[in-house]
C-alpha cells in the first residue's frame, strides 16, 4: 500500500539540533513543507555524504520554505557524538532525529526489520502533513539533494495549481501540462 496522500502516523522522539537535544513530534511536520530523510546509521560511509549534502543544500531548502530532518535508529546522543567527531556531520544545521525505539521507521514503512536499522528513504511532506512523494534506495545508492530540490518545487507548483501537472524533466518557471480529453494522445 502505498503511502502518498496518508497523514504522517503520531511519533514522539528526541533529536539532536545546534547543540540542544529537543523533541519532535509529527506536529512539527504541520504549517511548512518538509522532508525527512532516513539513513543507516552515524559513522558509517554512505550516510555522511548524504547529510553533507543535504546541508550543502540547506539554504536552498529554507528559501523554499522546508524544513529538513533526518533519521536513523541511533540515539540522539550518538547524533551528537557523530556531530562533534565528524568533520561532514560538524556542519549540519538541520534536526537530527533518533528513532531507536523504530517507531518511526516503521511508520515511514523504511525500517530493515532483520538489520534494526532503516532504508535510505526520502519523504516531502506537505504542510498539512501529508506525504507526496518518497522514494527508498538500497544501502548501497547514495541520493542527490539537488534532485530532492526539483521534485519539492514540482510539488509545491501543483499544490499551489492544482489544474496542472509537472512533465518529466520539469524546471522551476517551465511550461507544465494541464491535463483534458484535447491532450489524450497528442503527448
Amino acid at each position: 500500500m502505498s503511502l502518498i496522500g496518508k497523514q504522517v502516523l503520531p511519533f514522539t522522539a528526541q533529536a539532536y539540533h545546534n547543540g540542544k537535544f529537543i523533541t519532535v513530534t509529527e506536529e512539527d511536520f504541520k504549517g511548512k513543507w518538509s522532508v525527512v530523510c532516513f539513513y543507516p546509521a552515524d559513522f558509517t560511509f554512505v550516510c555522511p555524504t548524504e547529510l553533507e549534502d543535504l546541508q550543502n543544500h540547506y539554504e536552498q531548502f529554507k528559501e523554499l520554505g522546508v524544513e529538513v530532518y533526518s533519521v536513523s535508529t541511533d540515539t540522539h546522543f550518538t547524533h551528537k557524538a557523530w556531530h562533534d567527531t565528524s568533520k561532514a556531520i560538524s556542519k549540519i544545521q538541520y534536526i537530527m532525529i533518533g528513532d531507536p525505539a523504530h517507531v518511526i521507521s516503521r511508520n515511514f514503512e523504511v525500517l530493515d526489520e532483520n538489520t534494526g536499522l532503516a532504508n535510505r528513504g526520502t519523504f516531502i511532506i506537505d504542510p498539512d502533513g501529508v506525504i507526496q512523494a518518497y522514494e527508498v534506495n538500497a544501502d548501497g545508492i547514495g541520493r542527490d539533494a539537488s534532485i530532492l530540490i526539483d521534485k519539492i518545487k514540482a510539488a509545491q507548483y501543483v499544490r499551489q495549481h492544482p489544474n496542472e501537472v509537472c512533465q518529466a524533466k520539469w524546471k522551476e518557471g517551465k511550461e507544465t501540462l494541464k491535463p483534458s480529453l484535447d491532450l489524450v494522445g497528442k503527448i
